[in-house]
C-alpha cells in the first residue's frame, strides 16, 4: 500500500474529521491529502498554484469527491478530471449528502466510478468510508502506471 494517496475533496470540517477518523479506524495508513474546494482540488491534480512543484503524473489512487463545493462544484471538478488525458482514468468516488436523482445521473454521465451517499449516523458513515478505503486501496487492481494500453 506504499505511496497510495487518497485525495479527499471536502469542504465540511465535520465530514472531513469523520472521514479521516473512519479511514484511520480501519487501519488504512495511507497518506490522505485534504483539499477544501473544487479549485484547490484541480490545482492539486494539475500541479498549479500552491501545488506547482508537485509532479503532475503522481496521481492519487482514488479521489473522494463531494459535490457541493465552494468555488468550483464537484461535477465541474469531475468534468475537468475526465477531460484531461493525464487524469481521465483516475478513480473518482462521489461521496456526498446529495440524493438528488439529477446529481446521481450527472455524476455517472461524467464518469464517476461510484456514487456514495453519506449516511447520517456516524457508525454507518464510518463503515461506508472504511469499505471505500479498503476497496480502492487494497482490493481494486489499479491501472498500471505505464499508460494502461491493451496489447
Amino acid at each position: 500500500m506504499k505511496n497510495k494517496i487518497i485525495l479527499l475533496v471536502e469542504d465540511n470540517p465535520k465530514d472531513e474529521v469523520l472521514t479521516l477518523r473512519a479511514l484511520k479506524k480501519c487501519n488504512l495508513a495511507n497518506e490522505i491529502m485534504v483539499v477544501r474546494d473544487g479549485a484547490e482540488a484541480l490545482d492539486y491534480l494539475f500541479a498549479k498554484a500552491d501545488y506547482a512543484g508537485r509532479y503532475v503524473e503522481d496521481l492519487p489512487t482514488v479521489v473522494l469527491l463531494d459535490l457541493k463545493l465552494p468555488k468550483i462544484d464537484g461535477l465541474e471538478v469531475l468534468r475537468q478530471i475526465r477531460g484531461d488525458e493525464r487524469t481521465r482514468r483516475l478513480p473518482v468516488v462521489i461521496l456526498t449528502s446529495s440524493d438528488e436523482e439529477k446529481d446521481i445521473i450527472a455524476g455517472y454521465e461524467l464518469g464517476a466510478n461510484s456514487y456514495v451517499r453519506k449516511p447520517v449516523a456516524f457508525d454507518d458513515f464510518s463503515r461506508a468510508v472504511a469499505e471505500l478505503g479498503r476497496y480502492w486501496l487494497i482490493t481494486n487492481e489499479p491501472l498500471p502506471k505505464e499508460g494502461g494500453k491493451a496489447k
